[in-house]
């Protein structure tokens, strides 16, 4: 199915990888290295309030998730289905990743906007902001914007959650 999508025959795929294993571990480092390079660019645009990078970081996640979307829901999904070589092979990014997350989420923490064990709320936000590839409709209402601010806003009460349809200014 792969070579088909890619207008080519199966056999001309192993060409380049040795199997389904390589093939897998190159779309999830793919993913990975662009949410890590969104999330970092993100950071690197946005003010230094903690609030301004939770809400950084969430667009960028959402950015990931919607602009590759069939790398990054792979890495996602099929993380484990890796086998321990190539898991080895690509934990700094999926780590270094998480890192960026966890910093973020210390901030908000340490200055008092989010409450609560950094480990359940970065699981809880990752969560939330992954399973948006299952519902959410980029030519919906909502624009991606719209959505990070809505749902940092459950988390965080002093932000302000954005109505339907409009941006934040």
């Amino acid at each position: 199915m792969l070579a088909q999508e890619m207008g080519i025959k199966s056999g001309s795929l192993f060409h380049h990888f040795r199997d389904k294993q390589e093939i897998l571990a190159a779309v999830i480092e793919e993913g990975t290295q662009n949410a890590l390079s969104l999330a970092r660019h993100a950071l690197e645009q946005c003010g230094a309030s903690p609030e301004e990078r939770l809400h950084a970081m969430a667009r960028a996640h959402l950015e990931t998730l919607l602009t590759d979307r069939n790398a990054h829901v792979v890495a996602l999904y099929e993380w484990r289905r890796l086998d321990s070589q190539a898991r080895a092979h690509l934990s700094h990014l999926r780590d270094a990743y998480e890192a960026l997350w966890e910093a973020v989420i210390d901030e908000a923490l340490n200055a008092g906007l989010i409450h609560g064990d950094r480990f359940l709320v970065s699981r809880f936000v990752m969560g939330a902001l992954n399973w948006t590839v299952r519902w959410y409709d980029p030519e919906g209402p909502r624009k991606p914007e719209d959505l990070a601010h809505e749902l940092i806003a459950m988390i965080a009460p002093s932000t302000h959650a954005v109505p339907a349809g409009s941006t934040k200014v």
